[in-house]
Formats: C-alpha cells, sequence, structure tokens
C-alpha cells in the first residue's frame, strides 16, 4: 500500500503516463530503390521473415550497429540493415477508402479515394490532424492522419 501523500499524487501520475505516448515521436524510414530483407535477427544469416517493397514505411525501434528493428503497419517486428532504408518518408492508408482532399477540412472537394495498403509520400511530417501527401500519380493533397500509418 502507498503512504497517503504518495496517493494524493496518484491522478495527476495517471495522467502524465496516459499522455507520454501522444508526446512521443517516433521515427519511420521508407524503404529505398531496392526492396529490403526482414530477418529475425540481425544478421543476413538469420531466418528471412519477408521482403519489404521500396516505399513502403517502416516504424524505427532500435539501432544496433548497422541493423535496424522495426515495425511494419501489422505491428510485425523483424530486423534489417540501416543501408536498406531511405530518409524519404512515405504513409500508408490504413482503412479501405481512405480520402485524399484538396484542402484540410471534410468539406473540401476530394481528390481521389485511396484503398487500404496505398502508399503515398508525406510532404508535411509535423502534421497532427490532416497530413498533407503525394500520390504517385502527383495528386497533392490532404488526408486525416487517423487514415494513414507511418506518421
Amino acid at each position: 500500500m502507498l503512504p497517503p501523500r504518495l496517493l494524493a499524487g496518484a491522478p495527476l501520475l495517471a495522467l502524465t503516463v496516459l499522455a507520454a505516448p501522444h508526446a512521443v515521436a517516433f521515427d519511420f524510414k521508407t524503404v529505398g530503390t531496392a526492396p529490403a530483407i526482414l530477418y529475425e535477427t540481425p544478421s543476413a544469416r538469420g531466418n528471412k521473415l519477408y521482403t519489404a517493397p521500396p516505399g513502403m514505411p517502416l516504424q524505427v525501434m532500435i539501432a544496433y550497429g548497422d541493423w535496424v528493428k522495426v515495425r511494419d503497419m501489422n505491428g510485425d517486428v523483424a530486423w534489417t540493415q540501416a543501408r536498406s532504408l531511405a530518409a524519404r518518408r512515405n504513409v500508408l492508408v490504413n482503412k479501405p477508402g481512405g480520402r485524399v482532399h484538396a484542402g484540410p477540412a471534410d468539406t473540401s472537394a476530394v481528390l481521389m479515394t485511396a484503398d487500404k495498403g496505398v502508399v503515398l509520400e508525406l510532404v508535411d511530417p509535423n502534421a497532427l490532424v490532416w497530413a498533407r501527401v503525394r500520390h504517385r500519380d502527383g495528386i497533392v493533397g490532404y488526408i486525416k492522419v487517423s487514415d494513414i500509418w507511418g506518421l
């Protein structure tokens, strides 16, 4: 049992802990021009899990020498060589029918609708509610942050 003086601060501590995940910025990278092989361990001798296509965003969890531990949109964790990743930022549409609007509002004209898994280039990495994105066909617009993964 905690002393009364510590219990009094428990609500504030709980709020701080709950707010913390939102304050953490994740490091995302994009698979470069060549596919990246993802391994079970940080070694080319490890079991190959799958190959990530060029342009796929990955969340970098930790670095270990020339290797990085990454997480994909499905939550799968693997290792890949750091040189396989580029600093350019892409995101994936995480739900069917993600709408890219002309402006950062639901009332803006819909420029395109993207299926789940469509890759979009992130134009502005400081997005909060709406992210400015570019499709490979040249369409530039805004999509809700809740409709994408990789930010």
